[in-house]
C-alpha cells in the first residue's frame, strides 16, 4: 500500500510557521473511515472522528440574525455578502452563478478575493457587464469580480469587475506569471462562431493587484477544451490543468510546459498511463496503487472546431488527440490543488459506488474520487487514487478542493444527480442537499457545513492568508440574493482543517 510519507499536503498560499505536514499514512485510513459510513460518517449521525469539530446546527449570519443560511459546529460564525443582484462600488450588479475564487493580500491590509462568475446566458445578456473595451468577446456576459474584506470589520470595502467578456468562468486557480501573481480564469466551455463572436475554451489570467477590468487576452496555446481547474508548480514552472467536457464525454488531466517567460507558448500534453493505452480510469481502480505516468504530445491544442456533436467528442478535439495518442479517460474532473511535491485534483462522479445516472455512453456515474499525482521533474511520476467515495453519506460529487492551513483538505459538494435523492435533517425541504466535507489528517471524511439555504453548490472554498477566515460561495440560482459569498471564523485549532 502506498501512502503520502514525507510529503507535504500544504498548499503554497496556506504554507504557515508551525503548520501541521501530512504525516506517514496520511490517506491509509480514507477507506476504513469512509467504508464506515453506515455506522456513522457522513451525515452526523452520532459518530465523533479525530479531527471534525464536531455536531452540525443552524447558525444565523452575524450580519443577518435573521438567517440560518449554513449549518456549522459549535464555535463557528460567518458573515454573507456579495450577493447576486446586489450593486458594487463600481456601479455594477453582482452578477450571478458565484463559483471558484482565491484569496490574496489585498490593499490597506484587506483580503482580495477574485470571483469567478460561470455564467451560462445566451449571446449579450450576459451578467458580468463592464466596458467594451475590455472585453475578450462583445457578446460575452462571463468573467471575474474582485472583493476587498475586511477582517476586523467583517466586511465589504470594495468589489468590482475585473475581467469581462468570456462565457462559464468555472473553476481556474492561483498562478504566478512573470513574477507576477493573479488568478487565472478557466471557460468551462468550446463553444463559439457563429453563435458567439469569438472562439471560447481558454485560460485568462487577471493580477491580484488589478484595479478595473483588465484586458481579456486568452492563453491559446493551453488549449482550447472545456477548462475546469488550473495550478502551476513554483519548483518547474508547469502548468495542471483539468477538464470537465460534461458527462459520458471523457475527460483529460494536461500539463503545459511554458517555452516563453509569458506562458503564451509551450508544449500542451495528457497524461496517459504507462502500458495502458487509452486507460478507463472512471471505475475499477485500486486504491492507493501507483499508476506509472507518461505523457503525449497535443498536436494541435487550439482546434477551430471541438464541438461536442451527438454526445462524442469531435475528432480534432484536444481530448480526443490525447485520447488517441494513448491518453487517460476521466469522468468530469473538477477542482485541482498544488500540495508542494504533489498535485491533487478530483473527479466529481468517477468511482464504483454508483449514484444511478447513467451516461450516453453506457458510464454509471459514481460519487466521486480523489486522485493524487506525483510528479518527476519533466518527465513520468505516478498516479494514485487515494480517496473513492462509498456512498452518498460519505461525499457525493466533489468540486472545487482546497488543501487547509492543518493540512487536510475541504471539498465543496456540487450534488447535480437526478437519480437519487439528497435529503438532509440540517436542510429541510430541499431535495440535493450541498455540503463542505472535510478529509483529516487520520483520512477521515466529516461534514464541516451544510448549505440550508438552497440546492446549489458549494464553490471557490479558500482561506484568508493569516488562515483566519474560510471563504466559499454560495453557487446560486440566477435569482437576487440566491448566491452569496461567506466568511467563517471559528476554532480552527481544534480540529483538522
Amino acid at each position: 500500500m502506498t501512502n503520502l510519507d514525507r510529503r507535504s499536503f500544504l498548499s503554497r498560499g496556506a504554507l504557515l510557521a508551525g503548520a501541521t505536514v501530512m504525516g506517514p499514512g496520511a490517506f491509509t485510513a480514507i477507506t476504513a473511515g469512509a467504508a464506515g459510513a453506515s455506522e456513522g460518517i457522513g451525515r452526523g449521525r452520532g459518530r465523533r472522528i479525530t479531527g471534525d469539530y464536531g455536531p452540525l446546527a443552524p447558525v444565523p449570519a452575524a450580519n443577518e440574525p435573521g438567517r440560518a443560511y449554513l449549518a456549522l459546529p459549535a464555535g463557528f460564525s460567518y458573515v454573507v455578502f456579495g450577493k447576486i443582484g446586489s450593486p458594487m462600488t463600481d456601479g455594477n450588479p453582482t452578477p450571478v452563478n458565484l463559483d471558484g475564487m482565491a484569496a490574496f493580500a489585498g490593499p490597506g491590509g484587506t483580503v482580495r478575493l477574485i470571483r469567478n462568475h460561470e455564467d451560462r446566458s445566451a449571446p449579450g445578456a450576459g451578467s458580468v457587464l463592464g466596458p467594451v473595451a475590455t472585453r475578450y468577446d462583445p457578446l460575452g456576459g462571463g468573467g471575474t469580480t474582485s472583493l476587498d474584506f475586511n477582517l476586523a470589520s467583517r466586511s465589504l470595502v470594495r468589489d468590482f469587475i475585473s475581467l469581462n467578456g468570456t462565457i462559464v468562468n468555472c473553476a481556474g486557480g492561483i498562478v504566478t506569471i512573470e513574477g507576477k501573481t493573479g488568478w487565472m480564469t478557466s471557460e468551462e466551455t468550446t463553444a463559439g462562431p457563429p453563435t458567439w463572436a469569438q472562439k471560447h475554451g481558454y485560460n485568462f489570467f487577471v493580477p491580484v493587484d488589478a484595479t478595473g477590468p483588465v484586458k481579456a487576452e486568452p492563453y491559446r496555446a493551453m488549449g482550447r477544451f472545456a477548462h475546469e481547474a488550473v495550478i502551476r508548480e513554483d519548483r518547474t514552472g508547469i502548468f495542471y490543468q483539468t477538464e470537465d467536457a460534461g458527462s459520458g464525454r471523457g475527460s483529460g488531466f494536461y500539463r503545459y510546459l511554458p517555452t516563453t517567460p509569458d506562458a503564451r507558448a509551450g508544449r500542451l500534453q495528457m497524461l496517459a498511463i504507462k502500458n495502458q493505452p487509452q486507460a478507463d480510469l472512471r471505475e475499477g481502480q485500486r486504491q492507493f496503487k501507483p499508476l506509472p505516468v507518461e505523457w503525449v504530445n497535443i498536436p494541435n491544442p487550439d482546434p477551430a472546431d471541438p464541438i461536442v456533436q451527438a454526445e462524442k467528442p469531435n475528432p480534432t478535439s484536444v481530448f480526443a488527440q490525447g485520447f488517441a495518442a494513448g491518453g487517460a479517460k476521466f469522468n468530469r474532473l473538477e477542482g485541482i490543488w498544488d500540495g508542494g511535491s504533489s498535485v491533487f485534483f478530483a473527479s466529481t462522479s468517477g468511482g464504483d459506488a454508483k449514484n444511478g445516472d447513467v451516461n450516453s455512453d453506457g458510464f454509471r456515474e459514481g460519487y466521486g474520487q480523489i486522485w493524487e499525482y506525483r510528479p518527476r521533474g519533466n518527465s513520468g511520476g505516478q498516479l494514485i487514487l487515494v480517496f473513492e467515495s462509498p456512498g452518498q453519506d460519505v461525499l457525493d460529487s466533489p468540486d472545487n478542493l482546497l488543501v487547509t492551513p492543518r493540512g487536510g483538505i475541504l471539498l465543496c459538494e456540487d450534488d447535480a444527480s437526478s437519480s437519487d435523492g439528497d435529503t438532509h435533517p440540517l436542510a429541510p425541504g430541499i431535495t440535493d442537499v450541498n455540503r463542505l466535507i472535510g478529509l483529516t489528517i487520520g483520512g477521515d471524511a466529516f461534514e464541516f457545513a451544510v448549505n440550508r439555504f438552497n440546492d446549489t453548490e458549494f464553490a471557490g472554498a479558500c482561506f484568508s492568508p493569516d488562515a483566519s477566515t474560510l471563504f466559499v460561495n454560495i453557487f446560486g440560482d440566477r435569482t437576487p440574493g440566491s448566491g452569496m459569498t461567506c466568511a467563517i471564523t471559528g476554532p480552527w485549532e481544534r480540529g483538522a482543517l
